[in-house]
């Protein structure tokens, strides 16, 4: 599965780099210099005949801060029109290229996609869509088996239980919140 790490914002400079607007939580780790980041399929509209084609991988030259944003330099990519080429691709890197958090009580969020989510008494209530990273918790979202969606605070108190091997999340919610 492919985890995106970042997209590609407009060139800065001339010689190349790019912005990227950062969606992980290890910056430093994810553009390190000589990291091969995945482009995402389709991420970009197809180019001309004849221009710029975005390729599978690219690998970092260089990453630095600069007034709170990620500049970044890829091999390869010399000059500004190749750097406007990439606007807008996602980067990526493989689920199977990074490695559970040391805390049990941590998870990645690929780790909770898809797994069903009941009650304690084992009723089903649908399955893990995705997580919201929301400023105050993260929160669980909540596929119904209706085809309608529902928030789940990740809070202990709301989620006791998280069981990645057995395919599972138990919730123990308050009284109407699957009605929000």
């Amino acid at each position: 599965m492919l985890l995106i790490v970042g997209r590609i914002g407009k060139p800065h400079g001339i010689r190349g780099e790019v912005t990227v607007e950062v969606r992980t939580d290890e910056p430093e780790a994810r553009f390190a210099p000589g990291s091969v980041l995945r482009t995402e399929p389709g991420a970009v509209a197809p180019p001309a005949p004849g221009a710029y084609r975005v390729p599978d991988k690219l690998t970092i030259e260089s990453a630095r801060w600069h007034q709170g944003r990620l500049l970044v330099a890829f091999e390869g990519v010399l000059d500004r029109d190749v750097a406007e080429a990439l606007r807008g691709t996602l980067l990526g890197v493989d689920s199977a290229d990074v490695a559970p958090p040391a805390d049990p009580e941590e998870f990645l969020d690929h780790q909770l996609v898809g797994l069903a989510v009941v009650t304690p008494a084992g009723e089903r209530l649908g399955e893990v869509a995705g997580i919201d990273h929301a400023p105050a918790s993260d929160l669980l979202v909540l596929r119904r088996p209706d085809g309608r969606t529902a928030l789940i605070p990740f809070v202990k108190a709301i989620v006791p239980e998280v069981d990645v091997p057995g395919g599972r999340v138990v919730v123990e919610l308050p009284g109407g919140l699957l009605d929000l």
